[in-house]
């Protein structure tokens, strides 16, 4: 099981670290979003891709990964670095331990929801995908990261199906997040939607998988966001919303 654990991982680093990554489409996406000096909250850093993109912006980094072979990766990665906090824990909407289910040969789809599972089982993308291992997690809500370290200027959260779990541990409007959805469980990325409106006044925008481009020149609102990830078609399979404050609007 280690071994294959560790197989896991190394697969990780060599597609997220690797000499093809995205880097210059990434940081021109979150430069949109994060200025030099900002604090960064990173909700599920898996290897520390988006934490190496927030760090070549300037940008200030409190990142949560609870799984310990990932959080090995993390602190060998970015462990000496000043600017970057890892916390090992996941973001829920309360305090409590949680069950994760760990893939250990795709541990990128580890998540702490067993409807995500559900969605799944024999669907177009996800064959051969299991969960075969799981881990009891300490929680920590996004209020209270931001009590104890301040509020940051981005969130970015992809969990893996329990996004919307997340956000419902934040009752303050931030000037910009960004959730994951996917496309066999849009219901989670509607919740989101819906959560995110509730604590402002936001507009949206999307990137489909890694492409790391906008789909749209302006934001759009949330009603039309909603509209547009149901009408995705499957194989578009997953990708990020951004959402971000009128008040601090990307020009």
């Amino acid at each position: 099981m280690i071994s294959q654990a560790l197989q896991g991982v190394f697969r990780s680093l060599r597609l997220y670290h690797g000499a093809d990554a995205p880097r210059t489409r990434m940081d021109q996406l979150y430069r949109a979003y994060v200025n030099p000096g900002d604090l960064v909250f990173d909700i599920g850093a898996h290897v520390g891709d988006r934490i190496s993109s927030f760090r070549r912006i300037g940008a200030r980094v409190v990142a949560l990964e609870p799984q310990p072979l990932l959080q090995r990766a993390l602190r060998l990665i970015h462990g000496n670095d000043p600017g970057v906090i890892l916390v090992p824990a996941a973001a829920g909407p309360d305090i409590r331990a949680r069950t994760l289910l760990i893939n250990t040969r795709n541990p990128t789809v580890s998540t702490l929801s067993s409807a995500f599972l559900v969605e799944a089982v024999d669907a177009d993308g996800w064959q051969g995908q299991t969960w075969d291992a799981t881990l009891t997690v300490p929680t920590i809500t996004l209020d209270r990261l931001i009590s104890k370290f301040g509020p940051p200027a981005f969130i970015k959260i992809d969990i893996e199906g329990y996004e919307d779990e997340a956000l419902r541990g934040l009752t303050q409007a931030v000037p910009a997040l960004s959730f994951e959805f996917t496309t066999i469980a849009r219901d989670v990325a509607q919740r989101c939607l819906r959560t995110v409106t509730a604590l402002g006044d936001y507009s949206f925008n999307v990137a489909i998988g890694e492409t790391q481009r906008l789909q749209f020149s302006d934001g759009i609102s949330a009603g039309q966001m909603s509209e547009y990830l149901e009408l995705l078609p499957h194989a578009a399979n997953s990708g990020d919303v951004y959402a971000v404050l009128s008040s601090h609007a990307v020009t």
